[in-house]
């Protein structure tokens, strides 16, 4: 069984992908299609993404229900969930309109981030592959790297993995420490990422695989539990 964590780097995906019961061979590639990546000959039986699935036609308070179940369990670090608005949203073709629809579509009302915009492609990427194709629903699960780290270490983390939009060394040297003590090799956690990801694009995927082999084992669980679900019966929930 092969598992995978995807985190969203500069329009394309790092991916780290490893045999279930070999970690230490896990490897790490950077795609640009998740599609060719769920249909290649390498496909994984688990994909563990850091990315939101589900999109509500409606937002009562700050996000989806998925995001408000996992922030209490963050601390500092709540502030790295972003507050996904309604579909419409999403959907929509501009900034101008995504503020708009999303003012319209939740209570109280509220606006779109402009990094929370930028989120959207990809969201919708996932969205129309899961749409598209409901029985990969079963392999595909968001998750959330920080939430991930907190499963892991049993407390939310102290230090951040940026600041001021630049590699936080302390923090970043914490995740991998986690990373290796979950049984992922230190030669891949702890090696240069590749050309288009960042440092912590790799970490963070890093800790998507983590959380695809606790999917895989039936170690993890849903926030909220039982999952929410789209009018698409997407499911809406961050696993960890």
């Amino acid at each position: 069984m092969l598992v995978a964590g995807a985190d969203g780097c500069r329009g394309r995906w790092v991916v780290a992908v490893a045999p279930l019961r070999a970690l230490e061979e896990t490897r790490i590639a950077i795609v640009s299609d998740l599609a060719a990546l769920l249909d290649g000959p390498e496909a994984p039986d688990v994909l563990a993404i850091d990315m939101p699935i589900g999109l509500p036609e409606t937002i009562a308070g700050p996000g989806r229900v998925a995001e408000q179940a996992v922030r209490p369990l963050l601390g500092a670090r709540q502030s790295s969930v972003f507050s996904m608005p309604a579909r419409a949203a999403v959907e929509a073709p501009d900034y101008a309109s995504a503020c708009a629809a999303a003012l319209a579509a939740s209570d109280p009302p509220r606006k779109v981030s402009r990094q929370g915009f930028m989120l959207f492609p990809k969201v919708r990427e996932i969205d129309a592959i899961l749409r598209a194709r409901p029985a990969l629903v079963a392999r595909v699960f968001e998750v959330h790297p920080e939430v991930a780290f907190r499963r892991m270490s049993g407390a939310a983390l102290s230090e951040p993995k940026k600041v001021r939009g630049r590699p936080h060394p302390p923090g970043l040297a914490l995740r991998r420490a986690l990373l290796v003590a979950e049984g992922l090799p230190e030669a891949v956690v702890s090696r240069p990422p590749p050309r288009g990801a960042g440092e912590d694009d790799v970490v963070d995927a890093l800790a998507c695989l983590a959380t695809a082999a606790r999917l895989a084992r039936g170690q993890a669980r849903p926030y909220p539990d039982p999952p929410g679900r789209d009018a698409f019966g997407l499911p809406i929930a961050i696993w960890a």
